[in-house]
């Protein structure tokens, strides 16, 4: 449309008249003199806008589904997180629980031997040093750690220092190959030398051949000239196999130790030894034996032989006089028929 003067007037009739029938109706409310008129164009139109919402809808509720499942993503999200730091929270419990209760062992276990000892964790397991069974622990110069110091846990003989540096250490297993330690035997005292075998049991030769030992008896650490590089009295294991004796100057035990090397965590280097030798002061208590099942088996006595028949008899004679006392009320009745017949002409 041309902008003209025409148009121009003809636009303002149309605003003038649209603000003079808003007028009207806003006047005139329920009466107004439009709403028949409104109402027919609801009837007309209603069907149409039905149409254009039901299509418009679904593309308004995709929108806010989409907008909906960003903040379910964040929420989830952050509820993934904090699951996952409460597992974390959880686990760490759980492994601090068990790091104390190593250390609260440890400390017992040194107690009852009167060691001085300067705790440690194992931050590394592993060939440091060729193919020799090692641990690196997070203590060192700086702590007070010497070279060829005994190291145990809560368990027992773990090893020997080897090499030391300022915040570190280095530990040789006790069950490493190029390892030995002099052991005694609890109780008869009996001498010998226990060497590694990686994750076999130790192997043990007692200085006395005839050695009265058997499965289930348990060594400890005899000591170092100078308690270097080991202290007396630390548990070293249970013996689990004696060799025969074949009439040879020393005899072979195997012994499992009480340490299980692969599963170390907190362990403690001895700074001091004891001012007197432990003995088998720091062996843990002997279990007790599991008492065998005994069962109890009740016999009820029978009658003798002779008492049975007896009864049996007595039953007979009861049950025959029975029939007996029948038969006699049956040949008291004979007589009288007999007798009744006689009479009789």
């Amino acid at each position: 449309m041309r902008d003209t003067k025409e148009s121009r007037l003809l636009l303002v009739l149309l605003i003038a008249i649209a603000f003079a029938l808003i007028t009207v109706d806003i006047r005139g409310g329920e009466d107004s003199p439009v709403q028949g008129a409104r109402r027919a164009a609801a009837t007309v139109f209603g069907p149409i806008e039905n149409g254009l919402s039901s299509m418009v809808n679904p593309v308004g509720n995709a929108v806010s589904a989409v907008r909906d499942s960003g903040e379910r993503h964040d929420r989830l999200a952050a509820l993934e997180k904090e699951n996952a730091e409460l597992k974390a929270k959880l686990g760490s419990d759980a492994r601090n629980r068990s790091r104390l209760a190593q250390l609260d062992g440890m400390l017992k276990l040194a107690g009852r031997g009167q060691y001085g000892i300067k705790g440690a964790q194992v931050i590394a397991i592993g060939a440091a040093q060729g193919f020799s069974w090692t641990i690196t622990i997070d203590v060192g110069s700086r702590d007070g750690i010497q070279r060829d110091m005994t190291v145990l846990n809560a368990d027992g003989l773990v090893g020997r220092v080897t090499t030391v540096g300022p915040d570190s250490a280095t530990v040789l297993l006790a069950n490493d190959p190029d390892f030995t330690v002099g052991t005694r035997l609890e109780g008869t005292g009996e001498l010998g030398f226990a060497s590694g075998q990686g994750d076999r049991p130790l192997r043990v030769q007692l200085l006395n051949g005839k050695a009265q030992v058997k499965k289930g008896d348990r060594l400890v650490t005899f000591g170092s000239q100078g308690d270097k590089p080991f202290v007396p009295g630390v548990p070293v294991g249970v013996v689990s196999r004696v060799d025969p004796s074949g009439g040879d100057l020393t005899r072979t035990v195997y012994v499992t130790p009480y340490v299980g090397f692969s599963k170390l965590d907190i362990v403690g280097v001895v700074v001091q030894a004891p001012k007197k030798d432990p003995r088998d002061a720091v062996l843990p208590p002997k279990p007790k034996p599991t008492p065998t099942p005994t069962v109890t088996v009740t016999v009820t006595p029978s009658a003798p032989a002779g008492e049975e028949r007896a009864s049996d008899e007595d039953e007979g004679e009861s049950y025959d006089g029975n029939r007996d006392m029948a038969g006699d009320t049956g040949g008291s009745e004979e007589p009288d028929a007999q007798s009744t017949d006689s009479q009789q002409p």
